[in-house]
Parts: C-alpha cells; structure tokens; sequence
C-alpha cells in the first residue's frame, strides 16, 4: 500500500493532484482540510481560513503536532487502498508520515497570481479574498518555529518530489505519471526472480490437480528447470486423464493423489543427472513444500537450500527431514496450499 502526503502553496493545485489519483489510478482521498472543516462544525465557528489555521493549531497544542494526519492515517490503514492524504502543512506531520512504511511527500506550487485565479474560480468557504489577502494568508503560513503551526517552505523543502503546475492540466498529469512509474516500479530481489522463473515453468505443466515448476539455481546462474508431466514418451493427464491412488493422512482423511505424473522437482533433478549437472550446494524454488519422496531426492542430490512458495497442507514431515539433514527452506508466505481430495 503506497501512502501520498500532498503539500503546496495556496492554489496550487493540491486537489488536482489529488482527482487525478482518485480518478485514474483508484487512490481513496483523505483531507486535513475537511477533517478541520468538521472540527470547526462541532464547534459552531465560521469556515474561514483563520478558524482553520486556530482550530487546526489548537487539536496539535493539545494532542501532538502530527495529530490530525495521523487519525487520517490510521483511516487510510484501515482501507487498505493506495491512499492521499492532503494538505500537509506542519513539520511534525511530515516527520509522522516519514516514519510509516512506503510514504511519499508530494509538493505543488505555481506562479501566485495563477493561484489567485484559481481559488476564485474554486470558490470554496475559504476563497472569497482579496489578492492581497491571498498573499498575506500563505506568508503567515509559509514559516514557524512551533512545530503545531503550519510551516509550508520546510514541508516544500521536505517533498520527495515537487510538481510545477504553472503549465496545462495534460502537462501536470504527465509529471504525475512520470513520478508514479519511479515510485512503483519494484526491482525483484535474487528469489524474487529465480520462483518466477518457477511459476513459468509450471505453465508446460501437463496435469491440472498442481501445475508446478522448478528451477535450480547455484551462485545466481539458472542450473536446470522442471515441470509436473508424465515420463517420457508416456500419455499426460490433458490428454487421457487422471491416474488415482488413494492415501489415508494421518488424520484419517482420505485423499486422491494423481499418480500419472512426475513431480516438478523429479524432473528438475533428472534432468540435472542426464547432463552431468552437479546439484551440491545448489538452491531449488518450487511453488510449494515438496512431498516426502522429492525431499529425499533433493537432500541426496546436494541441494542445500529450498525456497517455496507457499507451505502444503501436508508438508511437516519434508520440513523434519530438510531440518535432520540441513537443508535450509524458507517461504515467501506462510499461507498454506490446500488441494481438495489430491
């Protein structure tokens, strides 16, 4: 989930930012501005930017300088969507806000009289004001050395990136987009990458009771791959079907295990013992925890460390093995992976 904090000078155009997010890429919006809007109702004051700038000052003297931002915060958490939160004004909230995982400080400024224009056209409680007033109101917020009072040139400062809404709507948009990319964009770590290549490898699996993949890797270099199917030369389950035998967990549940097919890590192994491929020290990524039979196989071969996916229901006993033999597993998730009547 990506948190986006937007600051800016009067009129920049924080809430074009902000319908943008909302509009095309599904953000949800949350607003200091309407959240003391609120707090100015229950207390019956008129909604002007003096009783914003007193009611906004006073909820931080009492409570903390990042108080309000954090109540929107734990609002947005509570989504769990790609959120925006607006206006920010204070140091204490950017410091809040700097402290909370995938966090990002937009700032929006343009040239004042442009501004100007704009908060009359908006016309909102706040924007019917003079010119003159319109620069005295940002000068009174743009700096203080109270950490509750607004201080917008440190928050500016502050901003991961800054926008220049002086020019078209298209143009804002496109430095939007420009910043999205940077922020989104993830670089796959080493197991990242290597499970999936995995996950590729189970598409030319042949048998839809577990199409899984396997590829075995050392010192970063791919080694061999695997993929649930039939031996060799043999009818896979696509074609001609299920070959079933029956099991008994120790539970006493009664389970259908499709026998027809080799296993992705049966055939990853093979394939290394065909070509001469020594597996010592190798790492093996497959989808899930594999059975008991491929994880005698893979302590036999060398392979000294298992990446899965996620654990299989009945994975505890390969887990006990690769511990006795010292062979390292770790997963990517601690979810567990049923198969109904396998």
């Amino acid at each position: 989930m990506i948190t986006i904090g937007i600051t800016g000078t009067l009129g920049a155009g924080k809430g074009t930012i902000v319908d943008y997010l909302i509009e095309k890429k599904g953000f949800v919006h949350y607003s200091v501005r309407a959240y003391l809007i609120e707090e100015i109702k229950k207390r019956n004051l008129p909604i002007n930017r003096d009783t914003m700038t007193e009611v906004g000052n006073d909820l931080r003297a009492k409570h903390t300088p990042s108080y309000i931002v954090e109540q929107l915060y734990e609002q947005a958490q509570a989504s769990g969507c790609n959120c925006i939160i607006e206006s920010i004004r204070t140091p204490g909230e950017v410091t809040a806000l700097r402290s909370k995982p995938n966090f990002y400080l937009f700032a929006v400024d343009a040239d004042p009289l442009v501004r100007y224009k704009r908060i009359t056209l908006r016309a909102s409680e706040t924007d019917h004001v003079t010119y003159e007033t319109f620069i005295a109101n940002e000068q009174r917020e743009m700096s203080s050395d109270d950490p509750n009072k607004q201080n917008l040139k440190y928050c500016i400062e502050e901003a991961d990136f800054r926008f220049d809404n002086g020019g078209s709507l298209d143009q804002l948009h496109q430095q939007v987009e420009q910043v999205l990319e940077k922020i989104t964009y993830h670089r796959p770590s080493w197991d990242e990458y290597f499970m999936e290549l995995a996950n590729t490898a189970s598409k030319r699996a042949t048998c839809d009771r577990g199409r899984s993949g396997c590829v075995i890797v050392k010192d970063r270099q791919l080694l061999v791959t695997g993929y649930v199917g039939s031996p060799s030369g043999l009818p896979h389950c696509d074609e001609v079907g299920h070959l079933f035998r029956k099991s008994i967990d120790a539970d006493g549940t009664v389970r259908n295990h499709c026998v027809r097919t080799v296993h992705a890590e049966q055939n990853a192994i093979c394939q290394a013992a065909r070509r001469g491929i020594a597996l010592d020290g190798a790492t093996l990524y497959c989808r899930m925890t594999p059975c008991r039979t491929c994880a005698m196989l893979i302590i036999n071969c060398g392979i000294k460390r298992v990446v899965c996916e996620r654990k299989y229901h009945a994975g505890a006993e390969s887990e006990e093995l690769f511990r006795e033999a010292g062979v390292q597993i770790e997963f990517f998730h601690d979810e567990i992976q049923q198969y109904e009547n396998q």
